[in-house]
């Protein structure tokens, strides 16, 4: 089984790729984002250790964790935003492993993985190969704007945040290009899977 790391900074159109993965390639995908959410909630493996480090006052009043109030406490403090991460981060990469194995025995070809700390968090220990989805920042702006209805300057703010392009780029094998029209990016996913 072939298992391909995706990355690239908001607004690149991850989501794009992964889709094309999905249905044209018959890609086994797993989000990291959502996957973490998942291991949030009540009963799952992240959610008793998330309460006792944060405090019941995150929770919602059906005792799931209000994530625009846990956002609030960890985007304005570095600390508490690593405290969160090594809660989330182990048990997100181990859920991974799991399915990975799982996915091997049910002899899955590709199995995909999207996360936008690819890099930082090791998956290169876990992947195969790691592929960067490029945009330039003028196009990621105007899709945030569009899609996400952010304002101009919280678009750049939160690219700007991110790593920079070159970050990416040293850090992965492949790079899709991911500014063009949809036949353009599936011709490109097929280049680098097959050649």
């Amino acid at each position: 089984m072939r298992v391909i790391g995706i990355t690239g900074g908001i607004g690149s159109g991850k989501s794009v790729v992964l889709n094309i993965l999905k249905e044209e390639h018959e890609a086994y995908i797993v989000e990291a984002d959502r996957l973490a959410h998942k291991l949030m909630e009540p009963d799952e493996m992240v959610y008793n250790k998330i309460l006792e480090t944060f405090g019941s006052g995150i929770l919602q009043e059906d005792r799931t964790i209000d994530r625009i109030k846990l956002g609030n406490i960890v985007f304005h403090d570095e600390a508490q935003r690593k405290k969160l991460n090594n809660l989330t981060h182990p048990a997100v990469k181990e859920s991974i492993l799991s399915q990975i194995e799982l996915q091997k025995q049910r002899n899955t070809k590709l199995f995909v993985i999207e996360a936008a700390l690819l890099i930082q968090d090791g998956y290169r220990n876990i992947c195969d190969e790691l592929w960067y989805i490029y945009c330039d920042k003028a196009l990621r702006v105007k899709r945030l704007m569009e899609y996400r209805n952010y304002t101009k300057k919280r678009a750049e703010e939160v690219i700007n945040a991110q790593e920079p392009d070159e970050y990416f780029k040293n850090g992965c094998d492949k790079v899709i290009n991911n500014q063009k029209d949809i036949a353009h990016v599936k011709k490109e996913i097929a280049d680098k899977l097959y050649k």
